[in-house]
């Protein structure tokens, strides 16, 4: 009886040895948060003013309820844009924000965080694959039609116009392009259309291009103002800068341009609007609250 009495008391406290071995909080059912969340935020591309504005706006509403972010500069490459998503959940994010290099190629970092646990909220461009909290973004393709409904407006039916695209793939390509090309059907005759991937350098090459065969153009829209940018700097060389010019973003240099008169507009899209609201979707979901499936941003046309 005496032997079985100590056994019984060493097992004891072998347990109680081991209870004391785990480490306070380590039970992820019973650990909350006090608002400390951290939040990455994974961009297209810093080489663009709209995209400046967004992470801007997502640090300062961060700041605001006490978060940290996390920001990661894609480059305007998808593999890297899934590599820096990988990155971020290895770093146990809470949540990961996602502004697409490409639609249908970022679905492998979104489905990445589905199945880490790790919720994600798209911003300004959505993602074709994979299960979002929330998307937060302006109706690109409500942009389009107020674009190509000024260009009716301003040069008449019947006229010769050029279209320069985004980037392939991505949402506010498709969707810009869209809105555009459903507002002047039968009215305005779409003489070229090209992708300059929403890069001012590149807009210049390809108006430039353009421009060799087609002289008889009134109006070029852009997918963005830094290809509009680009196209204004193209037609002014070309002798052409009567031709009119609509861009998409309302960024500094775009509003500018409009109001000395080398643009025609801008759709305005307030980026820095969409990277608070992001942040706060990320907050309050992240709090238990209910978030909208799609948090809308209001157009303005700048003219």
């Amino acid at each position: 009886m005496k032997k079985w009495t100590a056994w019984l008391l060493a097992l004891t406290m072998v347990l109680m040895a081991a209870c004391s071995t785990e480490q306070p909080g380590s039970n992820s059912e019973t650990e909350t948060k006090n608002g400390d969340y951290e939040i990455g935020l994974s961009i297209s591309t810093l080489n663009n003013p709209f995209f400046v504005a967004l992470k801007e706006g997502a640090e300062e509403q961060a700041k605001e309820m006490d978060a940290t972010l996390t920001v990661a500069d894609a480059q305007n490459d998808a593999a890297k844009q899934v590599n820096d998503v990988e990155d971020m959940i290895q770093k146990g994010m809470d949540l990961i924000l996602i502004n697409p290099t490409d639609s249908e190629a970022v679905g492998a970092a979104v489905q990445a965080a589905n199945d880490a646990g790790i919720p994600v909220i798209t911003v300004d461009r959505n993602a074709e694959t994979g299960d979002v909290v929330a998307h937060v973004a302006s109706d690109n393709v409500a942009g389009g039609q107020l674009a190509g409904d000024y260009m009716v407006e301003l040069v008449g039916e019947g006229q010769k116009v050029v279209e320069l695209e985004g980037i392939p793939g991505a949402s506010a390509t498709r969707d810009r392009g869209q809105g555009f090309n459903e507002a002047i059907d039968g009215k305005l005759e779409v003489v070229a259309k090209q992708s300059a991937n929403f890069d001012r350098a590149e807009g210049l090459t390809v108006m430039e291009n353009i421009l060799q065969d087609n002289k008889d153009i009134v109006a070029v829209f852009a997918h963005n103002d830094e290809m509009a940018l680009g196209a204004v700097q193209a037609l002014d060389a070309a002798g052409m800068s009567d031709v009119k010019v609509i861009g998409f973003d309302a960024t500094d240099d775009a509003v500018n341009a409009v109001e000395e008169g080398t643009m025609a507009a801008t759709v305005a899209q307030k980026p820095t609007e969409i990277g608070k609201l992001g942040v706060e979707a990320a907050i309050n979901h992240l709090s238990g609250e209910t978030v909208e499936d799609n948090i809308p941003v209001e157009l303005e046309l700048i003219k």
